[in-house]
């Protein structure tokens, strides 16, 4: 990179920081960028500029949004004695997705994870139990990832959560549709049978 010049390899390595973007699909949307005619260049970093000033976090469920209440809590149509807790922003896109669910959602940016210096207090999970304190929730639906870190968040907040009144629910996990069984691992085929339902 050093025959780079400087300006084209700074933007690299900005770009290359990035969670996912190594440093070949950095120097690839550096290209990209450096093709474009200047206005569209302009035009994409005011749009960060402008994100990073409007977007911040909702003041009850700490999704994104650029007003004091995410579109998902100021919508009164939404049933607020449903809270289902997941790790990311994406994790709730995920589940609006689906459509069906009609709650109120609550974000934690992460999950509990001691190899990564990530512990409860780093986590939006004091705001989850003042919304159970002061509200009158009647299921907290665990929507946390099936990953170890995921699992080991959902058991803390079960313990935590525990005898403050509303019901501590975990979303099923088991083989994908359409998958098969013979390519499901031991944890994913154990967790589909404890999730088993009457058919």
């Amino acid at each position: 990179m050093q025959d780079l010049p400087l300006s084209l390899q700074h933007l690299i390595e900005q770009l290359a920081r990035l969670p996912g973007i190594g440093s070949k699909t950095a120097q690839k949307m550096a290209y990209n960028l450096v093709e474009m005619s200047e206005r569209e260049a302009v035009d994409i970093a005011r749009a960060i500029v402008e994100m990073k000033k409007k977007l911040h976090l909702c003041s009850q469920c700490h999704y994104l949004t650029e007003e004091e209440l995410c579109k998902f809590c100021s919508n009164a149509r939404r049933n607020p004695k449903i809270i289902c807790v997941v790790d990311t922003p994406r994790d709730l896109l995920a589940i609006e997705r689906t459509r069906e669910y009609r709650g109120l959602y609550h974000v934690l940016h992460g999950r509990i994870s001691p190899l990564d210096g990530v512990r409860p207090q780093d986590l939006f999970i004091d705001s989850l139990v003042k919304r159970v304190e002061e509200g009158e929730v009647e299921e907290i639906i665990l929507a946390n990832s099936p990953t170890l870190e995921g699992e080991a968040t959902a058991v803390y907040l079960s313990k935590l959560l525990q005898g403050k009144g509303p019901r501590i629910t975990r979303i099923a996990h088991g083989v994908p549709v359409g998958g098969d069984l013979e390519f499901s691992d031991e944890i994913t085929l154990l967790k589909a049978i404890e999730g088993r339902h009457t058919y």
